[in-house]
């Protein structure tokens, strides 16, 4: 961690966002010029002067380091006694920006890529026994590159494997993961897991690249239930033995499982078969980060597409969106369908 004087290296230029565990600045390097993202973590506002988050974050991503597919944190200082800072290397866009984006395509090949590296470093989590608990679009950054990093590792957490469905394992919080990337086990309410919970965020975050769209929004944890049952079919001791141990377990109205071919009507079937499992109801039948990057699915059909080339296109479709909404409201105010300011 860098003394204090460390503040000095860093202007900040403008606030990026702010979220659950402190405010985030685009900042400058003074001695290398280079764009960083500081995320400051109020120490003041925590139980004896310590964020547990943040220190947890430190440590994960200190275990993370050199990962091409990880946001890398660069150094940690504090201000005073009240500010810790840490300093993360600064990326262009997220994945949600990249989906929501309408003037942009996403080509097969392009989901293809997008999915390796997620899953990349997803891999390199699990392998260093990291569970991230909040994958989510938002949460996965885009360098000018185009490359790929798992970021906002606030609910992330170091674990020892459990023995699922048994009294066992490891009990952990239920209350993890953003609703329309939560597994079911945890919407039941599971205490112990394990790597399966992300995978299903992986899954719904594949289903979005290819909808362009969430697949599974949920306006409450019930809704999100039956959002995952009509997509997917209901569970039952076939598909999920024992499932109604969980401790909030409710049961449902039997569906039968959809054909997903029906649903991505423009995937090829190879994608359509990891969706499925990486969407498992059975948390010990879901697929793996490392069986899913072995998956056929990435040696077939559409050739991956080159990273650098998408954020090309990236950027020309927001410039193209963008000075079309300006022309836009430049020619309305010319018509006087809007009204001048103060009126």
């Amino acid at each position: 961690m860098s003394s204090a004087g460390a503040s000095q290296r860093y202007e900040k230029v403008y606030t990026l966002g702010q979220g659950t565990f402190g405010v985030v600045y685009l900042a400058r390097d003074k001695y290398t010029a280079q764009e960083v993202a500081i995320k400051k973590v109020r120490l003041s506002d925590y139980k004896e002067g310590i964020s547990f988050t943040a220190l947890r974050e430190i440590k994960i991503l200190q275990e993370l380091r050199g990962h091409a597919n990880v946001i890398e944190l660069m150094d940690v200082y504090r201000m005073r006694s009240t500010d810790l800072h840490l300093v993360y290397e600064y990326c262009e866009a997220d994945l949600e920006r990249l989906v929501r984006e309408p003037k942009l395509v996403l080509t097969q090949g392009d989901v293809k890529s997008l999915l390796r590296q997620v899953l990349e470093g997803v891999a390199a989590c699990h392998d260093n026994w990291v569970l991230h608990r909040d994958l989510k679009p938002s949460n996965l950054l885009m360098t000018a590159d185009g490359v790929v990093k798992l970021a906002d590792f606030g609910l992330a957490r170091l674990y020892a494997e459990p023995d699922l469905g048994t009294e066992g394992g490891r009990r952990m919080t239920s209350q993890v993961v953003t609703r329309w990337y939560r597994a079911p086990e945890l919407l039941f309410g599971a205490a112990a897991y394990g790597t399966a919970v992300d995978m299903w965020s992986v899954g719904c975050i594949f289903a979005e690249l290819m909808l362009r769209v969430p697949f599974l929004p949920g306006e409450n944890d019930v809704d999100q239930l039956g959002k995952i049952f009509a997509a997917l079919g209901t569970p039952n001791d076939s598909n999920w033995p024992d499932v109604d141990a969980l401790p909030e377990y409710i049961s449902f109205a039997p569906t039968p499982a959809p054909d997903l071919r029906q649903v991505f009507t423009g995937a090829s079937a190879d994608a359509c078969d990891l969706l499925a499992d990486m969407l498992r109801l059975d948390p010990r039948r879901r697929i793996t980060a490392a069986e899913a990057l072995r998956h056929r699915y990435f040696g077939s059909g559409a050739a991956e597409a080159e990273p650098r080339d998408l954020m090309m296109r990236y950027r020309r479709a927001r410039a193209q969106r963008e000075a079309e909404q300006g022309a836009g409201g430049v020619a309305q105010r010319r018509k006087g369908q809007v009204a001048p300011r103060g009126k």
